[in-house]
């Protein structure tokens, strides 16, 4: 892995040149081990905070840990090109638009002692601008090279808050284009039915049953990129212990193999579609 500023992350990109890199502000990755048609992007994975919000920050490490999403970068990092995000979404957040992506409270509890100061927001929008920014350049080439994509947006979520039964794995697809995408979504629904966890965990898979897809890295995706098609993808955190932190590696590996396997099926589904 190498550094990269933005502009240079932009150069190899357009010069289709492979690359496994993160920012020189280290806000985020991109390893491009070849340009494919589709994308695997994990922007709540990071957990990093920055120093100088850390006094001024009422939340534990623990609560922002809770609220983020561990090792969805893990679970897709076997595939050719994967994004992730490096910062905790506390400090803003990419699957908001810029006006709203540093939070005032989360989740019904107060996040600042004191507001952040201009130059603190300064630096964090910056952040949330360049992370698009190679989006942008990223997607203009791949549906310039193939005509279309795929992008696989990878989410977890706390199942243990909700006083009812939850699926395993969650579609949002409220802001997809139903008509011509709603296929590939069950498809891919289907898949993630039959992945199988140790310990009896249930393996079950519902569309907009706990989100419905409403994140802005998706409606940013789509809004620019007529042709591609963003499966906002959640996994309930069974592979974890969400009250204490601990993470269950055996899970998380039981998933990866799995995922490595059907996720390129759905990419074939696709590509036959577009086809």
């Amino acid at each position: 892995m190498i550094r990269l500023g933005i502009d240079e992350m932009i150069s190899h990109i357009r010069s289709e040149i492979p690359f496994t890199g993160v920012s020189e502000d280290y806000s985020f990755s991109l390893k491009i081990r070849e340009y494919t048609d589709f994308v695997c992007a994990a922007i709540h994975d990071g957990h990093q905070f920055r120093r100088s919000l850390w006094n001024n920050c009422r939340l534990t490490e623990y609560e922002r840990w809770y609220e983020e999403d561990p090792c969805t970068k893990q679970l897709i990092e076997a595939f050719p090109i994967v994004l992730s995000g490096l910062d905790s979404r506390f400090e803003y957040d990419l699957n908001r638009d810029p006006e709203n992506c540093i939070y005032e409270d989360a989740w019904g509890k107060a996040l600042w002692r004191n507001p952040p100061g201009r130059e603190e927001r300064r630096i964090s929008l910056l952040k949330h601008h360049n992370f698009y920014k190679v989006v942008r350049e990223l997607l203009v080439k791949l549906e310039g090279k193939f005509g279309y994509g795929l992008v696989f947006d990878m989410h977890s979520y706390n199942w243990k808050r909700w006083n009812r039964t939850v699926p395993t794995w969650n579609l949002g697809t409220k802001n997809i284009d139903s008509r011509r995408y709603g296929s590939q979504a069950e498809s891919w629904r289907k898949k993630l039915e039959k992945i199988r966890l140790p310990y009896n965990i249930p393996a079950s898979a519902g569309i907009n049953d706990t989100f419905e897809g409403n994140g802005f890295f998706l409606k940013y995706i789509s809004s620019e990129f007529g042709n591609t098609l963003v499966l906002a993808t959640e996994i309930a955190k069974v592979y974890c212990d969400e009250l204490t932190g601990v993470i269950f590696p055996e899970v998380v590996h039981c998933i990866q193999l799995q995922l490595n396997n059907l996720l390129p099926l759905q990419v074939i589904e696709f590509r036959a579609d577009k086809g």
